[in-house]
C-alpha cells in the first residue's frame, strides 16, 4: 500500500511538470521521457503487488467450535472462546401439565427425560465447560383457616387429626415454609447425560423456618444415586393440589437409594432400586429398638404415551428389632412388601384423571399418612414381630376452565388392619377430600384457593374430622 501511495503522489507531481515541459526546449525532453519510464515501471509493480494479494485469502475471525480457537497464521495462541454447546434433551411423551407444587419437576426419569412443556429457560453454560446449570425454585405463601384442631397447622395430614379436637375452636395460620430453592446441573457425556439436583425447603427443625434438604442426587445416563423420591413413588399420578401433604394413601418418602432404569422402547421401561428405609415398629419393651438389617428392594414397570401412563411398582423389605442383652425381650425379624398401581389418563379437552391403589404389609413408612407413626409392624407378648397390613387409594380429576384457570377434585382413603395388639387410639382409617380453583395469569406466578376435608378413625372406632380453607400465592424464580 505504501508503494501505491508513493506512485500516486509521484504521478500527481508529474502532471504539472508535463504541461510545463511543452513550453520548454528540446533539451528537457530526454529528462521527461525518463520520468515517464519510471512511472510505467512503478505502475507495473503496483499491478503485480495487487495480483499477488488477490491470490492470498485474507484471515477472517470466525466463531470457534466448542473446544477450538480461531487463530491467524503466525500469531501466538489466545485463550479459547467456546460457543454454547446445546444439550441433547429427551422429552417425555406425557402431555404437558401445570402443577402447583412442581414435585414432578424434581423427579428422576429414564434417560434423564424432560417433562413435556419444559425447556432450557434459565440454564446457562459454565464458561470453558460443557456443563449447564440453573438456579430455580419458588416463593410460596400459604394462609389457612380450620374450623377445629387439625393437628398439624402447616400441612393437612389426616392421621394427625385429634378425635377430641375441639370443633368450635377455629384456627388461623400463615407461613412461607414451602418456599424452596433448586440447583440443577446437566451435561452430556459419552455415557449419557449427567444430571445433578439439589433442593431444599424450610420444613426442617430448629425453628419455624428450619432448613430441610429435599433432594441431593445425581444420575448418569440411567444410573441414579443419592437422596430423593423413592422409586416406589409415581409423581406423575399425583393430583394438582395447593395442600403440601397431599392424599394420605399416596406413597410419599424421600430415601437414600441407588437405581437403574432400563428403557425398552415404545414408551416402556423397567427400573430396579435398593433403598434405605428404616423399619418403624410398635415396640412395647423399653429396651427394644428397630434394626435396619437389609435395604428395601424396589422394582417397577412403566408405560408412557400421549394418552397418559401406567406404573406398577413393588417393594420388598426385611423388618427387624433387637433388645438389649440380658433384657429377656428377645429379637426377631420378618419379611414385608407391597404393590402400587398408578397412572393418568388424558382427555382431548386437556382435562385429565390421576389415580392409584396401594396395598401390602409392613409398608406404612412409605405411605403419606402413616410415615413416622411406627406402624410397619408390632411386637407381641412372645417377642414375635407381626407385620401390619395397609391398603388404600386415591383419584383426582383436573378440569381446565381456560388457559389460565383450572380446578382439581381429589379423594383418598387409607386403611390399617384392626389388630388387638395395637392401642385403641392408634390409626385405623383416614379419608381425605379436596377441591380447588387455581388461577395462573402468567407462567411466573399462580394463586389458588382450596377447601379440604379430613377424617380420622381410630382402632376403637372413635373419630374426628375437620375442614380447612387454604389459599396460596406462589412466585416462580425461573419460568
Amino acid at each position: 500500500m505504501h508503494v501505491l501511495l508513493r506512485a500516486i503522489c509521484l504521478a500527481s507531481s508529474l502532471t504539472p511538470a508535463y504541461a510545463l515541459a511543452q513550453s520548454r526546449d528540446a533539451g528537457q525532453d530526454a529528462e521527461l521521457k525518463q520520468l515517464r519510464e519510471t512511472v510505467e515501471v512503478l505502475t507495473a509493480r503496483i499491478q503485480a503487488l495487487e495480483a499477488s494479494q488477490a491470490a492470498t485469502p485474507p484471515v477472517v475471525a470466525t466463531p470457534a467450535l466448542a473446544g477450538t480457537t480461531a487463530q491467524a497464521p503466525g500469531t501466538s495462541a489466545a485463550p479459547a472462546l467456546t460457543m454454547p454447546t446445546a444439550l441433547k434433551l429427551i422429552i417425555s411423551p406425557l402431555p404437558a401439565r401445570e402443577s402447583f407444587d412442581e414435585d414432578d419437576q424434581a423427579s428422576a426419569r429414564a434417560d434423564n427425560e424432560v417433562p413435556a412443556g419444559s425447556d432450557l429457560d434459565g440454564f446457562f453454560q459454565v464458561p470453558g465447560t460443557a456443563t449447564w446449570i440453573r438456579l430455580g425454585g419458588y416463593a410460596k405463601l400459604d394462609a389457612m383457616w380450620d374450623n377445629g384442631d387439625a393437628g398439624d397447622s402447616d400441612q393437612f395430614i389426616t392421621s394427625d387429626i385429634p378425635v377430641d379436637g375441639g370443633r368450635d375452636s377455629s384456627r388461623f395460620n400463615m407461613h412461607a415454609r414451602q418456599t424452596r430453592f433448586t440447583f440443577e446441573a446437566r451435561r452430556d457425556t459419552e455415557r449419557g447425560q449427567l444430571r445433578m439436583l439439589l433442593q431444599n425447603d424450610f420444613f426442617g427443625s430448629g425453628g419455624s423456618y428450619g432448613y430441610r434438604l429435599r433432594h441431593a442426587w445425581g444420575q448418569l445416563g440411567n444410573t441414579y444415586a443419592g437422596f430423593g423420591w423413592s422409586a416406589f413413588m409415581d409423581l406423575d399420578s399425583g393430583p394438582d393440589l395447593i395442600d403440601f401433604a397431599g392424599p394420605g394413601a399416596s406413597p410419599s418418602a424421600r430415601v437414600a437409594s441407588i437405581r437403574q432404569y432400563f428403557p425398552l422402547g415404545k414408551g416402556n421401561q423397567l427400573l430396579v432400586a435398593a433403598e434405605h428405609r428404616s423399619p418403624e415398629l410398635q415396640l412395647p419393651g423399653a429396651t427394644q429398638q428397630s434394626r435396619n438389617a437389609a435395604p428395601s428392594l424396589v422394582a417397577a414397570a412403566r408405560h408412557e404415551a400421549d394418552w397418559g401412563h401406567l406404573q406398577l411398582s413393588g417393594v420388598m423389605r426385611y423388618l427387624a428389632y433387637d433388645s438389649a442383652r440380658d433384657s429377656g425381650e428377645g429379637r426377631d425379624g420378618a419379611y414385608a412388601g407391597g404393590l402400587a398401581l398408578s397412572g393418568s389418563w388424558n382427555i382431548d379437552s386437556g382435562d385429565y384423571f390421576v389415580f392409584g391403589a396401594v396395598g401390602g404389609e409392613g409398608i406404612a413408612s412409605y405411605l403419606g399418612d402413616l410415615g413416622g407413626l411406627d406402624l410397619d409392624g408390632v411386637v407381641d407378648a412372645r417377642g414375635d414381630l407381626q407385620t401390619l397390613q395397609q391398603y388404600g387409594g386415591w383419584v383426582g380429576y383436573t378440569h381446565l376452565w381456560s388457559g389460565r384457570l383450572r380446578s382439581t377434585l381429589t379423594y383418598s382413603q387409607l386403611r390399617l388392619e384392626r389388630d388387638s395388639l395395637l392401642a385403641p387410639s392408634i390409626f385405623r382409617r383416614s379419608d381425605y377430600a379436596a377441591v380447588n380453583l387455581i388461577w395462573q395469569p402468567a407462567p411466573s406466578w399462580s394463586w389458588g384457593a382450596e377447601v379440604l376435608y379430613g377424617k380420622l378413625e381410630q382402632q376403637d372406632g372413635a373419630s374426628g374430622d375437620v375442614f380447612r380453607v387454604q389459599t396460596a400465592l406462589k412466585y416462580d424464580f425461573i419460568r
